[in-house]
């Protein structure tokens, strides 16, 4: 009975870690035209969010070695919670994007507990990761598609959709309660590998998840207005979106299950990195922006869980996996935070999204060659774990 109520804990936390974000894409250019926000400041409401989800990721640490995951995971609902449901009362661009900054927070911190949660808990099942992957996917697809929907139901106020998602942060609380008075408050046992930036493989890692992070809110916030300006009305556009999310779903549980039962990583993560090099390159072209969000999807579905399954992989316990995910979505995230305001900008200044798909083809381009670097260190990793299992 646990064991369903940890999953069933790990499965709303993680569904709160993206409709702060994702509700936002259908809804931008209603903000836009209400807020008479430009481009570079609508790009904002992704950008923050994520710059601080690398920002403060290392809080994570702090807040694990003093007060345990638990605590820690209770405090970043709370922080989710409040932010999205103070966008209810957004009259200002200011306040919109203060809303961001703290749900950014939240998820900062939260991000890098997860991993440490799945470590904890389920510490023979590291494939658990899928769980937390495709709980954020349907996380980001239930409020992309719904956002809309909301929008017309709530009387035309995207303000009152935005904050509708602020249930989510509500449950998750109320879940966490019972499994933080259980838990001991204070130092956790044990004592954590020091992560450093001067490990080659977390260099690679962060590299890695910051142009994977850079592509997905990229999408994540332009695709609906890319599809617009293609001749798409709003409505469309939105379940273009919704159908990016909703193929994450069974991508993002088969392939890291695949990838971890055959230790094939490296294959799966070039597949994904073509896949997205494709959907941009068709975008681009000005082909079905359906063919190419199917290609983006599966792309996307796989690179996200595989990139969360690598800090697990790589450590020896909670505290060790916490630290992993913590310093690579650090910089990763930070990294990653320049993408939807990259695409903002160069739509203001060129009048077209021409310039921003094209960077995107250099990203992927580059991503592809630190995956070719992280499946040597991953199966160097492999090899060690496996000579030290026998010398046992």
């Amino acid at each position: 009975m646990k064991f369903v109520y940890l999953i069933v804990v790990l499965f709303f936390i993680s569904l709160n870690l993206r409709p702060s974000i994702t509700s936002i894409g259908p809804l931008l250019d209603l903000i836009q035209r209400d807020l008479n926000m430009n481009g570079v400041a609508v790009s904002m409401l992704t950008t923050l969010p994520v710059f601080c989800m690398g920002l403060f990721s290392v809080l994570a640490i702090r807040f694990n070695r003093r007060i345990g995951i638990e605590w820690s995971l209770l405090i970043a609902m709370l922080c989710i919670l409040a932010a999205t449901f103070m966008r209810i009362y957004v009259s200002e661009p200011i306040l919109l994007v203060s809303t961001a900054l703290f749900a950014g927070i939240g998820i900062g911190i939260a991000g890098p507990l997860v991993s440490g949660f799945i470590r904890k808990h389920f510490p023979q099942r590291p494939f658990m990761a899928s769980v937390y992957s495709v709980s954020m996917v349907i996380g980001a697809a239930v409020a992309s598609s719904l956002s809309v929907p909301l929008f017309h139901q709530l009387n035309d106020s995207w303000q009152k959709s935005l904050s509708f998602w602020s249930i989510l942060a509500l449950i998750a609380a109320v879940l966490l309660v019972p499994l933080v008075k259980s838990e001991k408050r204070g130092l956790p046992s044990g004592q954590p590998q020091k992560v450093s930036v001067r490990d080659r493989r977390v260099r690679v890692l962060m590299i890695f998840f910051g142009c994977m992070a850079a592509m997905f809110y990229s999408i994540t916030a332009w695709l609906a207005p890319i599809v617009q300006t293609m001749g798409f009305p709003r409505s469309e556009s939105g379940y273009i979106l919704t159908l990016f999310t909703l193929i994450q779903i069974p991508v993002s549980f088969l392939i890291p299950f695949l990838a971890g039962k055959y230790q094939q990583k490296k294959l799966w993560l070039l597949i994904c990195c073509a896949s997205e090099f494709i959907g941009v390159s068709l975008l681009l072209a000005g082909a079905s922006p359906v063919v190419a969000t199917l290609f983006l999807g599966l792309g996307a579905g796989g690179l996200f869980p595989l990139a969360l399954l690598l800090p697990i992989q790589e450590s020896n316990n909670a505290e060790e996996a916490t630290a992993w995910a913590a310093m690579t979505q650090f910089v990763g995230y930070l990294l990653g935070s320049f993408g939807p305001l990259l695409v903002g900008f160069t739509k203001d200044m060129f009048h077209s999204f021409t310039p921003a798909l094209a960077g995107m083809l250099v990203v992927i381009a580059l991503m592809t060659l630190t995956v070719l670097q992280i499946g040597k260190n991953s199966a160097t990793r492999i090899k060690q774990k496996e000579n030290s299992s026998r010398s046992q």
